[in-house]
């Protein structure tokens, strides 16, 4: 295995560290400003305007759509070359990825679109989500079944002549509530005969279409993801969509979240490392700045081994994941599929872990909005449950060592006589 970044990486990679220090960190604080004057004016979900002036900045400094391999729509960049630059744009997960156009559920959106839209599809949705003019989202979590199994979904798209008519039920399509959201890309079942793999078509639905309803932004821990659009319940009542918007064939809505949800996962976990490195370094800071007990937390066993296990967790999480790239890289997504569960639930279990050991060197200060430590420990506490809950992961690594022994056949006895 080879994790060394190309020369193209490792320039972005100074790039954005670049941009980071010198607009986003800068930024973060102005950022919220408008956020709670958005508030006030009674519009939580509007984005605050200086995200416009942020992904101008990003355009003009190469930082745009960097997440897409193809190059006919992206960077261009490999999934172990983007790794690094991902975990950057965690380090300031509010404002850096939305700058970048690397943020999801847009990113999924379009790698959806990319693979499988028609023409007329990437002329009408592709090209004005690349270029950063409108946002999407993607509803498939339904609130009436487990869709941690995604074969439970119950939402109907049902072929009428030269349409398409859709009934049913989500939420959590992240990103519905703010005004530039203009799609959604709808999963549900088409074929309910089929293969339980074959029942479910994914559709693209205009959310200004006749019988959509968004009604409510559900919360996190209290945050309601305001700027970045909300978390919606939307509701489907015989809506009525033409047939050329069925996104990819027929019965291949399954395999296609698949192919969508495998580097979205990477992408997640990448970013979430690089919270957690912004965690630890304000955890060391902190712990070289407060005194308690006649000297500064740097002093306390309990504080070191914090910081080192921090340490710790952050390279091997990261390890992991860079081995998840390059086998995607190298032979494909489902070749991964082992390594993509094993850092759905690595990664996100480090950050927490070092997230909230942050929290608790802050002491008070760790839990309120005067840092960012409270609100990035909510979002990832999410990514624990995001694309698959940990426990459907493990499931799937289970199951194959499991099959690893099967066909192995038993162990052999050992010798009674030694």
């Amino acid at each position: 295995m080879d994790f060394q970044h190309s020369a193209r990486s490792v320039e972005l990679q100074a790039a954005l560290s670049a941009f980071l220090t010198e607009v986003i960190y800068p930024a973060e604080a102005e950022f919220h400003q408008q956020e709670q004057q958005n508030r006030r004016a009674g519009t939580p979900f509007r984005t605050p305007a200086m995200m416009t002036e942020l992904k101008a900045e990003a355009r003009r400094r190469g930082l745009w759509n960097l997440f897409l391999p193809d190059d006919r729509y992206g960077a261009g960049l490999s999934v172990l070359d983007y790794a690094p630059l991902a975990e950057l744009s965690g380090r300031a997960p509010s404002l850096a990825p939305e700058a970048m156009n690397c943020s999801a559920p847009d990113t999924g959106n379009m790698e959806l679109l990319a693979m499988f839209g028609t023409p007329r599809q990437h002329e009408q949705w592709l090209a004005p989500l690349l270029a950063g003019e409108i946002r999407s989202c993607f509803s498939m979590t339904e609130p009436d079944v487990a869709s941690s199994d995604a074969t439970n979904i119950a939402t109907r798209i049902v072929r009428d002549g030269d349409y398409y008519v859709i009934d049913g039920r989500k939420w959590w399509s992240t990103g519905a509530m703010r005004e530039e959201c203009r799609l959604a890309i709808v999963m549900g079942v088409s074929d309910p005969d089929a293969d339980r793999h074959a029942r479910h078509s994914m559709i693209l639905v205009p959310l200004d279409t006749p019988g959509v309803t968004v009604h409510r932004s559900t919360t996190v821990y209290g945050y309601d993801d305001g700027p970045h659009g909300g978390h919606a319940d939307i509701s489907f009542d015989g809506v009525r969509v033409p047939a050329d918007n069925l996104l990819g064939p027929q019965g291949g809505g399954f395999a296609m979240a698949q192919a969508r949800l495998g580097p979205g996962r990477i992408h997640h976990c990448m970013r979430s490392l690089g919270m957690a490195e912004r965690a630890l370094e304000l955890m060391t800071r902190r712990a070289c700045e407060r005194e308690a007990f006649g000297g500064p937390l740097s002093d306390q066993g309990v504080i070191r081994e914090w910081i080192a296990e921090s340490r710790l967790a952050i390279e091997q999480a990261r390890l992991l994941v860079l081995k998840a790239a390059w086998l995607i890289d190298t032979v494909g997504v489902k070749q991964a599929a082992v390594e993509i569960a094993a850092i759905k639930v690595a990664a996100p279990r480090a950050a927490s872990y070092v997230l909230d050991r942050a929290i608790q060197v802050f002491g008070a200060a760790g839990v309120s909005g005067d840092t960012p430590l409270a609100e990035m420990w909510a979002g990832l506490r999410t990514l624990h449950l995001a694309d698959g809950p940990d426990e459907v992961h493990l499931r799937s690594l289970a199951r194959v060592e499991l099959n690893r022994a099967r066909t192995a056949g038993p162990a052999p006895r050992p010798d009674a006589a030694s």
